[in-house]
């Protein structure tokens, strides 16, 4: 049986679509959402310098930055102000991440994700005109957005260190290290793991004051209302 005429051929093969990961199949399907994506980073980058803890204390009438250790974090602000006080310093600074990364995940899925996840970190860490936090409450919401049993499992871990040793320090670290091998062993993609490591390496060096402190036994204890503030 003869088969179709050779111009209907050549049109029936020019219309089959692309496999994925193929030329002209998904990654140009992506370049439009991660166009957006770069648009959005320098306000993903802006949310991420929300200074949550710095005025959360101020409302107290304290500057977090003078008190306990000086870091605008969560830990130090529980340390000053007490548990629930810092707990909402932790959910503020913990949505950043999950803000930034809920929107890249929607408009161009995990890479959109990492970029504007990354973003809202960075700026948490580094914000310019004043001192950035440690990272690891707005890592972990950006985080929870795309490893969200990693970061439960991750998080009972957390709580159970730093209650049992009465260091958040430690228990931040330790979570740190444990993440790139639990996404490693998930099987996620070699990249995925590449970025998280990354990420790790970026919150371990802002620890590098706590790990000088736990070498020598003064790091600051996670005890609710253990610093007594200086009221402005």
């Amino acid at each position: 049986m003869p088969g179709p005429p050779r111009g209907l051929a050549l049109s029936i093969v020019e219309c089959q679509p692309y496999p994925k990961g193929r030329a002209g199949g998904v990654p140009g399907a992506m370049m439009a959402p991660m166009v957006t994506v770069a648009l959005l980073s320098p306000l993903a980058y802006l949310l991420g310098t929300f200074p949550s803890a710095v005025l959360v204390a101020r409302a107290r009438g304290v500057d977090i930055t003078a008190e306990g250790s000086g870091n605008p974090g969560a830990s130090n602000v529980i340390r000053v102000l007490g548990w629930r006080i810092g707990a909402l310093v932790l959910v503020l600074d913990f949505a950043k991440g999950a803000v930034a990364g809920g929107v890249g995940l929607a408009v161009a899925e995990r890479p959109g994700a990492y970029v504007l996840g990354i973003a809202a970190v960075v700026g948490h860490t580094f914000p310019m005109l004043r001192k950035g936090g440690k990272g690891v409450a707005a890592a972990g919401g950006m985080l929870v957005v795309l490893f969200p049993v990693i970061v439960v499992a991750l998080g009972v871990v957390w709580i159970a260190i730093a209650k049992g040793l009465r260091k958040a320090s430690i228990a931040s670290l330790v979570i740190t290290v444990a993440f790139p091998v639990a996404v490693a062993v998930s099987g996620k993609a070699w990249w995925e793991t590449a970025l998280i490591t990354v990420m790790a390496a970026l919150v371990t060096l802002r620890h590098a004051g706590n790990i000088r402190r736990l070498i020598r036994h003064e790091e600051h204890d996670l005890v609710a209302g253990s610093t007594p503030p200086t009221r402005h």
